[in-house]
C-alpha cells in the first residue's frame, strides 16, 4: 500500500552548520555519513512521475515504486518493501525484464529530531541539500522552524528537479557516482 511521504528540502546548504542546528535544536545522529547506491527503472509501461528504485544505504536494501503527483509537501507516494540482498534484487529485476535506466550515488547523513527524519543529502555535481520528512505536513515546518529554516526557502521538488536548477539533466545521466 502506497503510503504519502510528506517532505521538503533545503537546497545549497552547509552541511556543518545544518548538523550544529540539528544537535542545538535536540536532534541527534542517526547514522553516519555513507554512501548510498540505487538503481532506478522505469515501470512498464512507463509512467510520468513514477519509477522503481532499488536503493542499499548500506545497513538496509529497499524496493520501492515512487510516484509523484505533484511538488507539494505531500506530492509524493512510496510503496516499498525490504529485500535481503542489493545485488541479488538488482538480478531479480533483471530476470524480470526491468533493466536499469540509471546508476546513482549520494552520500547521506541522517538524523532524527523526535520523529522527524532528517537527511542531509551530498550529490555529485550540486551543493548539498537537506531533506525534512515526518508523518504529517504540521511537523515537517515544526522542524523547519526550530532549525532556524523559514517556510519560503524549502521546497518540495523531486532530486530530478533539483538536479534541473542547476542546468543538469539527471535522466540523461546513466551514471552517476562521485569522483
Amino acid at each position: 500500500m502506497a503510503e504519502i511521504e510528506y517532505e521538503a528540502k533545503a537546497l545549497g546548504i552547509d552541511p556543518a552548520d545544518i548538523a550544529r542546528r540539528i544537535i542545538a535544536a535536540g536532534g541527534v545522529e542517526a547514522a553516519p555519513p555513507r554512501v548510498t547506491r540505487r538503481y532506478v527503472y522505469d515501470t512498464v509501461p512507463p509512467v510520468p512521475g513514477r519509477w522503481v528504485r532499488l536503493r542499499d544505504t548500506g545497513d538496509v536494501a529497499t524496493l520501492c515504486v515512487k510516484e509523484i503527483t505533484s511538488d507539494a509537501v505531500d506530492g509524493t507516494s512510496e510503496t516499498e518493501v525490504t529485500v535481503n540482498d542489493f545485488a541479488q534484487a538488482a538480478a531479480l529485476l533483471l530476470l524480470t525484464g526491468l533493466s536499469p535506466r540509471s546508476y546513482q550515488e549520494n552520500r547521506r547523513t541522517s538524523y532524527k529530531l523526535g520523529t522527524v527524519r532528517l537527511e542531509i543529502d551530498e550529490w555529485p555535481l550540486i551543493p548539498p541539500y537537506l531533506e525534512i520528512e515526518a508523518d504529517d505536513e504540521a511537523q515537517v515546518w515544526e522542524a523547519a522552524a526550530a532549525l532556524g529554516l523559514a517556510s519560503d526557502r524549502l521546497t518540495s521538488i523531486n532530486t530530478t528537479k533539483v538536479y534541473s536548477l542547476y542546468g543538469i539533466d539527471l535522466e540523461s545521466i546513466t551514471d552517476l557516482r562521485f569522483a
